[in-house]
């Protein structure tokens, strides 16, 4: 009996003997829009999306609308945003400025110090212009820089310059007693007599209420640091009453002692 073998199909007739898938309709447009790049680049398309390819939609406000953005809310936080970037940077500035400004006080000082009072006037000048102004925080250093300044002048004999300065102290700080002192000095050096008088009598009439004030800002700062310290020995069961300053006669020192 003869065996008949069934023929053994190669690769190559089961590739053409399986059926060809029909083209959709949207694979028809692939196919046409990518030969269209290819005539085109002159190459095939590696088959990656480009930003070029991407659709853009026809209507930017609309897509705005649909991401819950609202067009004008955008615009006030990006206002706002600015004007708090502004507000920082003018915060730095102050910052910045105060600190500049009182380096070159001290400069100012140390010159004074040696007798070098025109080289100690530049920097009382010099902080003038860097510290900020019209700023409450910085009345006082303006205030103590013109002051300075006053002095300088009374040690080079410039006494109307000295009223000058002591007069733009006392504009900022009417209280201040070294430079009503001053100016009267001043006065009194170029026989302005009345104002010399005036100016004594306003410091004695000052005087108290200078006095009255320094009492009362040492007591605040007294009792500052007892609510400090009794907040700390309330941990060990104590406080600031348990310990008394008593002063030596014969000294004048103190001792602390401690008290149940």
């Amino acid at each position: 009996m003869v065996m008949i073998q069934p023929e053994e199909e190669n690769e190559e007739t089961v590739l053409q003997n399986l059926p060809k898938p029909q083209p959709t309709a949207s694979t028809s447009k692939t196919t046409t829009s990518d030969t269209t790049r290819t005539k085109e680049n002159g190459s095939d398309s590696d088959g990656f999306e480009t930003a070029s390819e991407r659709g853009v939609s026809d209507n930017e406000e609309e897509d705005i609308v649909n991401k819950g953005i609202n067009p004008e809310n955008s615009a006030e936080d990006q206002q706002q945003q600015q004007q708090q970037q502004q507000h920082t940077q003018n915060d730095a500035e102050l910052i910045q400025g105060a600190e500049e400004g009182n380096e070159a006080k001290l400069e100012g000082n140390r010159l004074f110090g040696n007798g070098q009072y025109e080289e100690a006037l530049l920097q009382y000048e010099l902080a003038l212009q860097v510290a900020p102004q019209d700023v409450p925080s910085s009345v006082e250093l303006l205030s103590i820089c013109h002051f300075n300044r006053g002095v300088c002048f009374l040690k080079l004999g410039k006494y109307e310059d000295t009223i000058k300065e002591c007069s733009r102290a006392l504009e900022l700080n009417p209280s201040y007693m070294k430079a009503l002192v001053r100016r009267g000095e001043a006065h009194e050096k170029l026989e302005h007599f009345e104002e010399a008088i005036a100016a004594k009598k306003t410091i004695r009439r000052l005087e108290p209420l200078a006095a009255e004030k320094r009492e009362k800002m040492k007591e605040e700062m007294i009792g500052k640091l007892k609510e400090m310290g009794n907040s700390l020995l309330g941990r060990f069961g104590t406080s600031i009453d348990n310990f008394k300053a008593v002063q030596d006669p014969n000294t004048g020192s103190y001792s602390i002692s401690f008290q149940r």
